[in-house]
């Protein structure tokens, strides 16, 4: 087997468990206040089945010849993946403003912004959702243990 095969393939199994752990996930989802009939499991077991099909495509028929990114640029897709999975743990204690803000600025600095505005455009970003899911949706979101409620 070409070493080209071999690593679409072990991507693609990654990418299944990751899709199949997400499918778990998604599937035990509960939301007894929500009226929709399709209720919370509906977008992530999209996802979930999604990213399974694609996974299955490496599998089968995976490229022989890909073109991997430099490794600074695999830092960075790390550094992402980690930030996102720091946000979803940082989300409830810290709130939708400052955690999505914290991460916004991150995402920024991982793509060449500063600091500055970096947590500049976070913040607006923020309000901006804030604003949209809570006041024009009716969707809750956390305020985080540092606001009172």
């Amino acid at each position: 087997m070409e070493r080209g095969r071999r690593t679409d393939r072990i991507a693609g199994a990654l990418l299944l468990l990751v899709s199949a752990g997400y499918g778990l996930e998604a599937y035990r989802l509960q939301a007894d206040f929500l009226a929709d009939p399709l209720g919370p499991r509906a977008f992530p077991l999209l996802l979930a089945a999604s990213l399974a099909v694609f996974s299955l495509y490496l599998l089968v028929r995976p490229d022989p010849d890909p073109a991997w990114p430099p490794p600074h640029v695999l830092r960075g897709q790390l550094g992402m993946l980690a930030s996102f999975v720091v946000y979803s743990y940082a989300l409830a204690p810290l709130g939708f403003l400052l955690a999505t803000t914290l991460e916004m600025a991150w995402l920024s600095r991982l793509f060449g912004a500063s600091w500055r505005t970096g947590l500049l455009g976070g913040l607006g970003l923020a309000a901006v959702l804030y604003v949209i899911f809570v006041f024009g949706l009716g969707i809750p979101l956390p305020l985080g243990r540092w606001w009172p409620a």
